[in-house]
This record gives C-alpha cells, sequence and structure tokens, in this order.
C-alpha cells in the first residue's frame, strides 16, 4: 500500500527510487548502506537518506518541506527512527524497491538499537507477541502525500475500510488530515464501520467525535456508533446517547428511519417494549414514516413482550402505509388475535395471506381454531379443519385440543365426547392430560358422573399425572348428579394418592354432603382443611336452607373464633334465625 499511496515527491523524481538500501552485513540491524558504493561517494543526499519520524509524524529528509502534525496534546510529544525492511532481490536482478516502491512494517518509534549503522540509526523491529491493535492506539505515522486529489483518496479510504485494513485506513486518514485534505463524509463511515466490525470502540468513537465536529455525520454514521455503543456499554447508553443526539437540531435533522430502527432493535433484544414503543411514537412525530423492517420489529417485540394489543395496533398502521407485511409477522398476528379473541382480524389476516400465496402451517391452522373457539364459532373452526386436513396438513393435540374446547364452549358436550372418543380410537398417542381435562368439562356440565369416573380411571392406566384440576371436574360431576357418597369416596381417594385439594375441591365436596345430609361428613372436613372464609361462609349458607341452624349457628360461633370474617349473607341468615331453633 506505501508503493500505492505513500511517499514524497522532489525535483530529482520519486522519492522511492533515491532510498538507499539496508546493509546485508551479517544480516543485523537495520543499518542503510548506499545503493553503490562508488557512485554515492561525495553525494551529498547520502546522509539525508534516513526519515525521521516523529510521533503521528513521518517526514522524509530528501522532501523540500516538513509536515507537521495539527494533533495537539499527548500526539506531540517523543521522536525516533524509522527503519525500512531489507532488500528484496527481483526477477533478473533487478533492485526490488526500485521497481515496487518503498515497504513499510509498523516499528516501535521509541526503541533505538545501540549500534547504528553508517550515520544512521535504526529501530527493532515489532515483536511478533505485540497486539494487533497496538498500531491503531498508539497513533500510526504520517506520511507526505504524492496525490492531492481528496475525491481519489477518499475513494482509497472507502476501499480499505471495506477491506478491514484499518491500519492502512487509519494512517490515509491521518495523513490527509496532516496534509490539510478532507476525507469524504462516505470514506469516514468506511473507516468507522470498520473499526466497529475489528472492535475498536475508542478509535470509534474518536472518529465519531471528529466527524460531528467537521459536520460530516450521516444518519449511516448515527446508526454504526449506536450500534457499537449498544453492543459495548449495553442500550441503556445507546439510549442516552440517541436523546443527547435529538436533543440537537442539527444532528437530529441528519436522523432517518435507520437510526431509530437501530435503537427499536436494541431495545428489542432487552425486552424493554416500553422504550419501544416511545420510540415508535418519536418516529411518527418526527414525520418519519416506518419501513417494512421498522413493523418487523414492533410486532415482534410486542408479541414476544406479550403486547398483543401494541402488535395487533403496528399491523394496522403498517397497512394504512401500504406496506405488505411478510409472512412471520402476519403469523405473529394471528397469535395476538387468538389471545385478544379478534377472531375476524385473524380470519382477514388469514386471507391474506392466502391471497399472497403463502401456506400457512399447522401453528397458524391451530392458532384461527382456537381464536374461533374461544368464540363460540364452532362451525367455522370445523371448515378450518377441514380446510387444513384438505390441503394436506397433519392435525395435532393442539388442533384436536381447539376443537374440544370449541365443541364445549358452544355448549355442544355430547359432540365434544363423541370427538374425545374417536380421537381416542384412531390417535391415541396423542392423548395427553389436557384433552382429557375437556372431555371431564363436558362431563361435569352434563353430570355424566359415570362417564367421568371411567375417564379418571383411563388417565390412571395410561399413566398420566392426575392434577387436582381433573379431580375437581369429577367431584363437580357427582355433586351435579346429587351422588354426594360418591363425591366423597373420590375426594379420599384424592387425600389418599398424596393430591393436595384445593379450595374448589372442598367447597364441592362440602356442597355435596349438605345436600346428601352427611353432617359428620362435613365437620370432619371443616376440621381438615385450613380457615378459610369462602369456605365457612359456604357451610353456614348450605346449612341455614338445609333448616339445621344450630349446627349453623355453632359453624358462625367457630369462624368468628378463629378470626374469619362472614359475608354480608352469612350474617343476615345468622340475623334472621338467631331467635329460632332447630
Amino acid at each position: 500500500m506505501a508503493a500505492v499511496w505513500s511517499g514524497c515527491s522532489t525535483s530529482c523524481g520519486s522519492f522511492s527510487h533515491d532510498l538507499p538500501r539496508r546493509s546485508e552485513k551479517g544480516n543485523k540491524g537495520t543499518g542503510i548502506l548506499p545503493r553503490n558504493r562508488v557512485r554515492d561517494r561525495g553525494d551529498p543526499r547520502r546522509a539525508s537518506g534516513g526519515t525521521v519520524a516523529a510521533r503521528r509524524v513521518c517526514v522524509c529528509r530528501a522532501a523540500p518541506c516538513i509536515l507537521e502534525s495539527d494533533v495537539t496534546g499527548e500526539e506531540d510529544a517523543g521522536l525516533g527512527i524509522e527503519g525500512m525492511d531489507d532488500d528484496r532481490p527481483g526477477v533478473g536482478g533487478f533492485n526490488y524497491h526500485k521497481s515496487h516502491g518503498v515497504r513499510r512494517r509498523p516499528v516501535n518509534p521509541a526503541a533505538v538499537e545501540k549500534e547504528p549503522a553508517r550515520g544512521a540509526r535504526s529501530v527493532r523491529p515489532a515483536s511478533v507477541s505485540e497486539s494487533a491493535d497496538r498500531f491503531v492506539h498508539e497513533g500510526p505515522r504520517l506520511h507526505f502525500l504524492e496525490e492531492r486529489d481528496e475525491e481519489l483518496l477518499s475513494r482509497r479510504l472507502l476501499k480499505l475500510g471495506q477491506s478491514n485494513k484499518v491500519r492502512s485506513a487509519t494512517e490515509l486518514f491521518d495523513s490527509m488530515r496532516a496534509s490539510g485534505l478532507q476525507p469524504s463524509a462516505h470514506a469516514c463511515n468506511s473507516l468507522l464501520a470498520s473499526f466497529v466490525r475489528k472492535g475498536y470502540p475508542a478509535d470509534a468513537m474518536r472518529m465519531f467525535e471528529f466527524m460531528k465536529e467537521k459536520r460530516l455525520a450521516t444518519g449511516h454514521t448515527y446508526t454504526l456508533i449506536l450500534k457499537a455503543v449498544a453492543r459495548t456499554e449495553g442500550y441503556i447508553s445507546a439510549l442516552q446517547m440517541f436523546s443527547e443526539i435529538e436533543a440537537s437540531k442539527e444532528s437530529r435533522e441528519r436522523l432517518d428511519v435507520i437510526v431509530y430502527n437501530t435503537m427499536i432493535s436494541a431495545c428489542g433484544r432487552a425486552k424493554d417494549w416500553r422504550q419501544v414503543e416511545k420510540l415508535w411514537r418519536r418516529l411518527a412525530e418526527n414525520s418519519l414514516s416506518g419501513t417494512l423492517m421498522t413493523y418487523d420489529l414492533l410486532v415482534s417485540t410486542f408479541v414476544q413482550c406479550g403486547q398483543s394489543e401494541l402488535a395487533i395496533a403496528a399491523y394496522e398502521e403498517m397497512l394504512r402505509n401500504g406496506l405488505d407485511p411478510s409472512e412471520d409477522i402476519m403469523k405473529a398476528i394471528v397469535a395476538s388475535c387468538t389471545k385478544e379473541g379478534r377472531w375476524e382480524f385473524a380470519l382477514a389476516t388469514f386471507r391474506r395471506m392466502l391471497t399472497a400465496g403463502m401456506k400457512p402451517n399447522i401453528i397458524v391452522y391451530n392458532s384461527i381454531i382456537n381464536s374461533l373457539g374461544m368464540a363460540g364459532e364452532d362451525e367455522l373452526a370445523f371448515r378450518m379443519y377441514h380446510l387444513l386436513t384438505s390441503l394436506g396438513l397433519e392435525p395435532d393435540q393442539y388442533t384436536w385440543s381447539a376443537l374440544l374446547s370449541a365443541l364445549y364452549r358452544s355448549g355442544r358436550c355430547w359432540d365434544a365426547l363423541d370427538l374425545f372418543h374417536g380421537i381416542k380410537s384412531k390417535h391415541p398417542s396423542i392423548l395427553n392430560t389436557h384433552l382429557y381435562n375437556i372431555a371431564l368439562m363436558s362431563c361435569e356440565r352434563l353430570g355424566q358422573w359415570e362417564h367421568a369416573l371411567q375417564l379418571l380411571w383411563m388417565m390412571e392406566k395410561h399413566g398420566l399425572q392426575i392434577s387436582a384440576v381433573s379431580y375437581n371436574h369429577v367431584i363437580r360431576a357427582c355433586e351435579v348428579a346429587c351422588e354426594p357418597k360418591v363425591a366423597l369416596k373420590v375426594y379420599q381417594r384424592m387425600t389418599r394418592e398424596r393430591c393436595s385439594p384445593d379450595t374448589f375441591t372442598h367447597l364441592s365436596v362440602i356442597r355435596a354432603c349438605i345436600w346428601g345430609s352427611l353432617w359428620d361428613e362435613v365437620e370432619d372436613i371443616l376440621e381438615e382443611v385450613e380457615p378459610d372464609s369462602s369456605i365457612y361462609n359456604t357451610v353456614i349458607h348450605g346449612l341455614c336452607l338445609r333448616g339445621k341452624i344450630r349446627l349453623a349457628r355453632k359453624v358462625y360461633a367457630k369462624m368468628q373464633s378463629i378470626g374469619l370474617t362472614p359475608d354480608g349473607k352469612t350474617r343476615s341468615f345468622m340475623l334472621q334465625h338467631m331467635a329460632s331453633a332447630e
């Protein structure tokens, strides 16, 4: 790269053609000897063949001028002597440097060999163990630029940055600044991007400050630096920097939608949906229209954070702006509509997918069927089921669960039980606790306690884990069928199986025992359960309705003694029957 843009021009021709080569004596050091001893005797230029290097500046003595660094402070200290690589013979005996220009190698400007060679001192070459980014952090060398065209040099800087040649690009950038040449904004962005890619955040920040000072910062500049800050310091630091950029009128005018997309993406990865929503609103306040990427980020973030309403709102705004949503966005919207109960909107999104030539997968069909089932639209749910089977898709346990729920919510409990047994006969491997519970819910509503007991036995036979929810459905079915003794037996089996009853279990079995006149069992259950106002209120209500006033007063007194608060209905019953006897 040195042969392309490095070197200086004199009245005698190219600087690289007049440089002397190193001494070949023992291949030691970096001493300089004239290329031709006889020719160079008495040559007044012989002593000026070396190159004096100040920190951040590299000057050739053969040049008619000396470049001064325009950088102050820590960059203006220290002198050193720069050495050159050994000559390499070219093809046919030609001198390599004469044909290709000067090769350069990073050196330590502070280290000088103890034995200078023929009037020129040389430095120790950089060791192999030195860090690769030492050049960048300690400061590159400057070169006299033979080329003075800013546009051409900016193009070279652009290509170096795109190739991730950070050292060469930094040298060229600093040399242009020292020569009073201004790199283009595009070239500076390329160097900034290479700093970010190579993991040099400090150098990236210095480049960003330079571009702000020279008013070269563009929207792409802000995108690069915000992405780097979010990766190294976190999205909170990036948000603070973004707020400072927005606060400046000059900077705010250069912000584009890509910068906002960068911040939305950073906040979305952190699951901070509130900041994502604020950025979305600010986008509209600054008269910027979102792109397909913007809405993709918004919808995915809101869906992942459980904000279905915001996801649907972003999707609707996207349609108003005339953008065609991607398949992933529409899948997410269908899932959001299921949670929000907006089955009509889900169907409209599904039709849009079909119109666009997309092929929805089984997950989309399950979401639609579930949404229709929750709305009690069982006929539409089964139409969707027939559509997915006609397209060659295989229904899974989620499909059957959605269909069973649709039938149950529509009040078609017998049809739900028929469908369950059809699944059991044709697809027994997909049966799980959830499918059994839907069938038990149908038995509960119908009062089919025998059928419920049969399903409970089938669950035990197939080794499924029976939860308190399953037992509750069976006990409730016994209560509806006025089978208190069976309900009590199921409750006792539940406790033997070490399945902890909950409040709903106790309420159901107590109600069954009260209406079955099992008074002793009611008192036993009250002794077993933890003190609960709802259970005591239920017992008192039932006893009063059955005319067991004395027992009701006894339970009421115990309720007050343990510090439980009766509800209004319980107090009304007690006042009404205060003076009465059983």
